[in-house]
């Protein structure tokens, strides 16, 4: 079902994953109203040294959510996995971030909702998004709602798809779903040439991007970056 886009009335939000000061600051020109910092977005983030986020925090005056993820691979974690993602968010809270992007499944592939609360709790007052670990999950109405008993603020989500735009229908039944209780962010794929597709059929308030499929991770070309991110942004203050 397509949606007018008259629909949307204020303004939204833009949320840009980058791994380098440069790239923080290129989003920050471009018009991004938040960072999620990552290291090693190619395999699809893991946390970020407390270099980086120290100089990236001194770089920019918008909001810095970090990416809280032990290494790459499954959502499945040790106790010693556990415990390190305890040391990582403390590390955030010193250094005066934002917010914390993070999310923890159970062998069976759904949420961990006991262990993600506690690090909820050990983050406050700091909000948390649980990322797309969300996207692993088969049953996503419930795990919505698996969520939202963790004290999440925010899911961040393909729809379960390969990006936002093919799973728009889905992702426009979990934020109907969801209602007040919990924001959710489509990601993956999103880029100026295909927001307005998307903005309307979601009807979600919050968008994210890594613009990697108009720029690949390994450009350093933060002048395309920052061209990239601001003609996303113009398209979603056109709404």
């Amino acid at each position: 079902m397509i949606y007018s886009v008259e629909i949307v009335k204020n303004r939204l939000f833009l949320e840009i994953s980058v791994e380098t000061v440069e790239g923080a600051a290129a989003a920050e020109r471009g018009g991004a109203d938040r960072i999620e910092l990552c290291g090693n977005l190619p395999v699809g983030g893991v946390t970020p040294d407390a270099l980086l986020m120290r100089s990236v925090r001194e770089m920019v005056r918008i909001p810095i959510f970090a990416m809280i993820r032990p290494r790459a691979g499954d959502f499945v974690y040790s106790d010693a996995e556990f415990a390190e993602m305890k040391r990582e968010i403390a590390i955030v809270k010193e250094l005066s971030l934002d917010g914390v992007v993070l999310g923890i499944l159970k062998m069976g592939r759904c949420v961990d909702v006991e262990r993600t609360r506690e690090l909820v709790e050990f983050a406050r007052p700091l909000p948390v998004t649980f990322h797309r670990a969300f996207d692993e999950i088969t049953e996503l109405p419930e795990a919505v709602e698996n969520v939202i008993q963790t004290g999440a603020k925010r899911i961040l989500t393909s729809g379960g798809a390969k990006g936002a735009l093919e799973g728009a229908t889905v992702l426009f039944e979990l934020i109907e779903a969801a209602g007040e209780r919990i924001i959710i962010v489509p990601g993956a794929g999103i880029s100026a040439s295909n927001i307005r597709q998307i903005a309307p059929r979601t009807r979600a308030r919050e968008f994210h991007s890594g613009l990697s499929a108009a720029l690949p991770y390994s450009s350093h070309d933060y002048r395309r970056f920052e061209a990239e991110v601001k003609s996303l942004a113009n398209e979603l203050r056109l709404y």
